[in-house]
């Protein structure tokens, strides 16, 4: 048996913004968007050259959905980006405004700093040892 996670769902308050940061801002591709009625749509992004997880951007439904918009995790780092050049992307995401929360670190993991989406979700740009 072979088994992967293929999506991750991410409550964004619009699709607009949310294509805006992660396509644009981030500079992630976007993989799909179909519409599926006149209010849903299936959009579908990831880091270029990702085959494996990908994250589909849903848009917050009701209140529920609304009040979890930033805070999928309780405040915790939800997604880990990792890169192959830690220094090319950080200077590339500062240079786009990305919000960064520290100064990035060296672990024995490897080489990292944490950053906010606009809507509050917090990312780990990794580059692993």
């Amino acid at each position: 048996m072979k088994q992967r996670i293929a999506l991750i769902s991410l409550v964004v308050p619009d699709y607009a913004s949310g294509l805006e940061f992660y396509v644009g801002k981030l500079g992630f591709g976007l993989i799909e968007d179909t519409k599926l009625s006149d209010t849903k749509r299936w959009v579908i992004v990831a880091p270029i050259g990702a085959v494996e997880t990908r994250i589909l951007l849903a848009r917050a439904d009701g209140e529920a959905q609304e009040a979890a918009i930033g805070n999928q995790t309780g405040g915790r780092v939800f997604l880990f980006l990792a890169t192959d050049d830690f220094d090319r992307d950080y200077a590339k995401y500062q240079d786009a405004g990305i919000e960064f929360l520290e100064a990035p670190r060296d672990e024995p993991y490897g080489k990292v700093v944490v950053f906010r989406d606009p809507f509050g979700n917090k990312w780990d740009l990794i580059e692993f040892v």
